[in-house]
């Protein structure tokens, strides 16, 4: 048992999985269209690396964030950086919620790659999760708001449709 689990480990490694990410996920209800609008449009500062619609995955470029990193106030810790950056990845998979209700999970990974010095190599570190559950929340409003947008277009179509007289 013990060697399966290690081959598991070497397997999510050599493709390229973060054992260590921590994923944020939230359900919405709205259809796959409005949600990869709302994803795209949320993730419109970043440079995008990999947009496939049809998988529903979307991951950006690196972004250095070294400065952010080492901005250090009076009370925080005397950590120092050569280089950090991170990217997010993100997922977007239709499905049904309570077996009748449509829904979109929609799932955000951020990668954070640190190096303190020229010789060592770059690690890996766990997240705050500030930034994904940001992330989450800025989907959730822009969905909201074309939903809400969708259902006055709706109820102007259908005033103007019972205004017209044959």
């Amino acid at each position: 048992m013990l060697v399966s689990s290690g081959c598991t480990t070497a397997y999510r490694k050599s493709v390229g999985a973060d054992a260590n990410g921590q994923v944020f996920t939230r359900i919405f209800f709205a259809d796959f269209n409005t949600s990869w609008a709302a994803v795209t449009e949320s993730l419109k500062s970043y440079s995008l690396d990999i947009s496939n619609r049809d998988s529903g995955f979307l991951q950006t470029r690196w972004t250095d964030n070294t400065s952010q990193k080492n901005f250090i106030d009076s009370f925080g810790a005397p950590d120092q950086y050569l280089q950090t950056k991170y990217r997010f990845k993100v997922t977007v998979a239709t499905g049904f919620y309570n077996m009748n209700k449509q829904g979109v999970r929609i799932s955000v990974l951020k990668e954070q790659l640190v190096q303190r010095d020229a010789l060592e190599d770059p690690k890996t570190i766990p997240t705050d999760g500030i930034e994904e559950n940001t992330l989450l929340y800025r989907i959730g409003r822009v969905i909201l708001m074309r939903l809400k947008i969708d259902q006055i277009e709706q109820e102007k179509n259908k005033k103007e449709v019972e205004s017209v007289t044959f």
